[in-house]
């Protein structure tokens, strides 16, 4: 394979430097954990080599009080959600296979892909479609060639949401064709309006893949999870983690498990805060007239646009953003599209910072209007 650095984890707040910026809108999680917040004794642990498949504690309150058929042999932990999708995209896809993936995506559902080789088609998904996922479109591309098909929701960059009846066409499309489902439903539990089941439980031809880095804030842990009811598959994405990195960290696992013990003692507030920051970011949009937006349905990020009719000078934009106005966001590139859109990700600055960064995007793209 030939592997090929991201933009997005070139040009990543903590590569940059996290002191350079102050009002840091283009993160995709929720604001980090402090671990001494967690209140957690782990003086008796034992540091051994774990559970292969994961810490089987962690793995049930994964599922628990989920209204499914899963169990715990369906869940396999992972190094965070990243080596989960390179997990099931190593395992199912060689050189010239054919991978049906939306776009924009997470840049690693595209670039695992590409650095194997396979045969990639893209499902656009587009500002004038309101950045939903096209069924009939997605049904032209998907062949009797077709490996896999990937979707994200509630979708990275852009917040939108598929409703339960278009997931289960979807699948439906799927398994048609013989082939299989990779579902990134790493925001599901930041759903605003309404929550999918998981898909993984809706066909035996669905992988679900998700994490505890993006909605509970805690990225530092490298913990996530992919979740199959297909044994094979799962015996397939255990050899494949085995041989990468054996098993997972027992001290990331545990503070994991200890966490998702306690969950409903801390959500509760992650989830009042992240509604507020997003009421505070629709104000906001509502109240501007130089960018526009497809409103999210889920998560901590979406992305605007700058207004078509306005004449822009994109680098200097984002120039001055982070010189005079201390504020980052994503710029489109990261994702191959325009950097006339960009991921603003609202979930993580203090509620201060997130209104002190919206201002200067506004002031920011004033100055980079041709006159």
């Amino acid at each position: 394979m030939k592997y090929v650095r991201m933009p997005i984890e070139i040009e990543s707040p903590e590569q940059m430097g996290y002191s350079t910026i102050k009002n840091n809108l283009s993160e995709s999680s929720y604001t980090d954990t402090i671990f001494k917040d967690l209140n957690l004794n782990m003086n008796e642990l034992v540091i051994c080599y774990g559970d292969h498949v994961g810490n089987p504690n962690l793995r049930s309150q994964i599922i628990k009080d989920e209204a499914s058929n899963l169990t715990i042999n369906d869940v396999l932990v992972t190094a965070g959600a990243a080596s989960a999708l390179f997990i099931v995209s190593t395992s199912l896809l060689s050189a010239g296979d054919e991978l049906v993936v939306a776009k924009p995506n997470y840049a690693t559902n595209i670039e695992t892909p590409k650095a194997i080789g396979a045969n990639i088609k893209y499902l656009p998904m587009t500002f004038e479609n309101n950045y939903q996922v096209d069924l009939e479109a997605l049904r032209k591309l998907i062949t009797p060639k077709t490996k896999l098909v990937s979707l994200t929701c509630p979708h990275n960059p852009t917040g939108t949401m598929i409703s339960e009846d278009d997931l289960k066409e979807i699948i439906q499309m799927v398994e048609a064709s013989n082939a299989y489902l990779l579902f990134d439903e790493t925001y599901r539990d930041m759903s605003f309006k309404f929550k999918l089941p998981i898909a993984a439980s809706l066909s035996e031809r669905v992988i679900s893949v998700s994490s505890l880095s993006k909605t509970y804030g805690l990225p530092g842990i490298r913990i996530g999870w992919l979740m199959t009811r297909n044994k094979n598959l799962q015996e397939l994405f255990l050899a494949a983690k085995e041989q990468i990195f054996i098993c997972g960290s027992v001290v990331d696992e545990e503070i994991a498990f200890r966490y998702m013990a306690k969950r409903q003692d801390f959500f509760p507030a992650i989830r009042k805060d992240m509604l507020e920051k997003f009421q505070i970011t629709k104000n906001w949009m509502e109240s501007q007239d130089v960018f526009e937006w497809i409103e999210p349905s889920g998560g901590v990020v979406c992305f605007p646009r700058i207004k078509p009719d306005l004449k822009v000078d994109t680098k200097k934009f984002y120039e001055l953003l982070l010189t005079d106005f201390k504020t980052y966001v994503g710029p489109g590139h990261w994702f191959e599209e325009s950097d006339r859109s960009f991921r603003l990700g609202f979930g993580w600055p203090k509620q201060s910072e997130l209104k002190d960064g919206l201002v200067g995007l506004e002031g920011a793209l004033k100055k980079s209007i041709w006159s």
